[in-house]
């Protein structure tokens, strides 16, 4: 059984991040993604820890074996927003085009000065999400991250200096949940990922694309403990400059039995999973998570949803 993400050495870092965000910034967007080709070549080529996962995930998602050119498209997808996320970053926000799907629900909430948890996975960009929602709505959303991570990412923004910095609270401990619950009690938005899991956090199992995968307890522990409702979010990148944000409410209130808790967590586990299933199978490019994630489980076949 291969490592779980986080124990997986990185094949770069931040000083990689930075001249690649600053590289793409002088050259311009058109040129950046143009320069994406071989980059995204090389690493199908030479990284089959990635590809390895990125054919288990396209095959799952697919119902078949997919193709090289498959393959690729997955990677240059990821690429793409990477690419995104420096322009936006730096707050060149007009350079992309943006849809809103039940953004009302995040205005209801703002207007009512009643706080949320707004939870999403590492599918399409939540960067877009943080940055648009405070460009053009003045809506901060403060992130609760594992500390290295936040490090990692707010020394890239940093480096850009762009006007939008992003608010983290480090995961773990009680001054945490006091921080977090300061923000909501503001009326403030609070964001997560749902669809990884770090060390050893409680965490349940759930049907995800045909097989079990593990997925953290703690977005639902934190809405119970903060009594906040949890509004999922995934934002698609269609191609080029064009993205579409979509928010829909999970639950008002996640209600957990004391005795029944771990019965009551894998409900909404399998509510969320089921979401970011229907998402995979809409837009497969748009899910960025290069390692084995399902565990050596062997695929299962399921038909591909249709429509939105």
């Amino acid at each position: 059984m291969s490592k779980h993400w986080w124990q997986q050495r990185e094949r770069g870092n931040v000083l990689a991040m930075k001249l690649i965000s600053h590289v793409s910034l002088r050259l311009g967007r058109r040129t950046g993604r143009a320069l994406l080709y071989p980059i995204c070549l090389y690493f199908v080529l030479f990284a089959p820890v990635g590809r390895r996962a990125s054919r288990d995930y396209l095959r799952r998602v697919f119902g078949r074996a997919p193709t090289w050119r498959e393959v690729f498209a997955h990677h240059y997808s990821f690429a793409s927003v990477l690419l995104d996320r420096a322009f936006l970053l730096a707050g060149r926000c007009e350079l992309f085009a943006v849809e809103r799907e039940g953004a009302e629900l995040i205005f209801e909430r703002m207007q009512r000065a009643r706080g949320c948890l707004l939870l999403g996975a590492h599918y399409g960009s939540f960067d877009l999400t943080r940055v648009m929602g405070a460009h053009r709505y003045g809506h901060e959303v403060t992130m609760l991250m594992y500390q290295e991570n936040a490090k990692k990412l707010n020394a890239v923004i940093a480096s850009l200096r762009g006007p939008y910095p992003m608010k983290t609270i480090p995961i773990g401990g009680i001054e945490a949940m006091l921080r977090a619950q300061e923000c909501v009690d503001a009326g403030g938005i609070i964001g997560m990922l749902g669809d990884r899991v770090f060390a050893s956090e409680k965490t349940v199992t759930v049907p995800f694309l045909g097989a079990p995968v593990t997925l953290p307890a703690g977005p639902f522990l934190i809405a119970k403990a903060l009594k906040i409702p949890i509004v999922l979010f995934f934002v698609v990148h269609k191609g080029n400059n064009e993205y579409v944000e979509h928010f829909e409410l999970l639950t008002e209130e996640v209600d957990l039995d004391r005795r029944h808790q771990q019965r009551d967590l894998e409900k909404w586990a399998r509510a969320y999973a089921a979401r970011l299933e229907y998402f995979c199978r809409l837009a497969p490019y748009n899910w960025f998570n290069f390692y084995d994630y399902w565990h050596d489980r062997a695929p299962t076949s399921a038909p591909a949803a249709k429509g939105l």
